[in-house]
């Protein structure tokens, strides 16, 4: 049986780390500076 996930969530909350520390990976994760909010 398959099973089908998604990490969802807000800029910078770990959902990247999250998901190395789950699969024992190393996702690349963008180094972009943060956008102002208005």
């Amino acid at each position: 049986m398959a099973l089908t996930a998604g990490i969802v969530g807000l800029p910078n909350v770990g959902k990247s780390t999250l998901f190395n520390a789950i699969t024992k990976s190393s996702a690349v994760t963008p180094q972009n500076p943060p956008s102002p909010i208005d």
